[in-house]
């Protein structure tokens, strides 16, 4: 049987991946990758979690192959990082202005051209979450809190592994069941929809929240990327200029999975 044809996108939209905690799902990301093609990756913040490291982290070999992997699309396609709250550490580096290590190019935010000439703000989003960007204590706390609600997910989901279950993100259903946190995922929309608005732009791709979305506020197009610790999404765009959310558990359903061999094989060329 043969396999369905790589989807051809423009470019890919990831945020949220926090290398350097045990909840991040690196390996699924690369999974999800390897299946897809496309011309230009863009990195939308909290790629490495700098908040978990002064506390003590934790480094997986898929970190690391993670990063071997967007070193080597350097090489032959265009690469963006664009700096998060968690790893704000990059923002010092951009006091001077923008940022180019190697080929991989660094922004605290930028403005991108879609295939059909639309202007969308590229942003991690942590600058309009007022309790992040004035109240870091407070949201360190609530991190922490975050955090174990994360570990707690992932033994539910070691559970349904030796079930016969697939993934499935205890953590969001736990998030979208909150009264307080639905509401503050729709202020942050909404806060972030109205710096477009201000700037004359036609949309936004976004993180931060670890809610992926693709929907229009009034007359901005919002997108976010949501996170490679929960709902392991990204957002894509092919080349008609239509954006797509891929979700890790339907991609893997679509496409059929790899053999071991392959998988060997890959992971041996990075």
């Amino acid at each position: 049987m043969s396999k369905k044809p790589k989807a051809p996108y423009k470019a890919v939209f990831i945020s949220d991946i926090h290398l350097g905690t045990r909840s991040c799902k690196a390996e699924f990301l690369l999974k999800t990758l390897k299946r897809l093609a496309f011309d230009e990756i863009y990195l939308i913040g909290d790629i490495i979690d700098g908040w978990k490291i002064q506390r003590g982290w934790y480094w997986h070999q898929h970190h690391t192959n993670f990063l071997r992997k967007i070193l080597k699309y350097s090489k032959n396609k265009r690469v963006v990082y664009i700096a998060g709250n968690h790893d704000e550490f990059l923002r010092n580096f951009l006091s001077h202005g923008d940022l180019n290590v190697g080929n991989v190019e660094i922004y605290d935010e930028m403005v991108y051209t879609t295939a059909t000439g639309k202007s969308y703000l590229l942003t991690h989003g942590d600058n309009y979450d007022i309790v992040t960007r004035y109240h870091k204590q407070i949201a360190v706390l609530g991190d922490i809190g975050y955090e174990s609600l994360l570990t707690l997910n992932r033994h539910f989901n070691w559970l349904r592994r030796h079930m016969g279950f697939g993934y499935w993100s205890l953590s969001k259903f736990v998030k979208n069941k909150v009264k307080s946190a639905v509401s503050f995922i729709t202020q942050f929309e909404i806060v972030v929809a109205t710096e477009c608005q201000g700037r004359q732009l036609d949309g936004v791709v976004c993180g931060h929240i670890h809610s992926a979305a693709n929907k229009y506020i009034e007359n901005i197009h919002y997108l976010n990327c949501g996170d490679w610790v929960e709902s392991c999404t990204l957002i894509a765009e092919d080349w008609n200029g239509e954006f797509h959310i891929i979700e890790y558990s339907k991609l893997m359903e679509s496409f059929p999975a790899l053999t071991e061999l392959e998988d060997m094989a890959e992971e041996a060329l990075g």
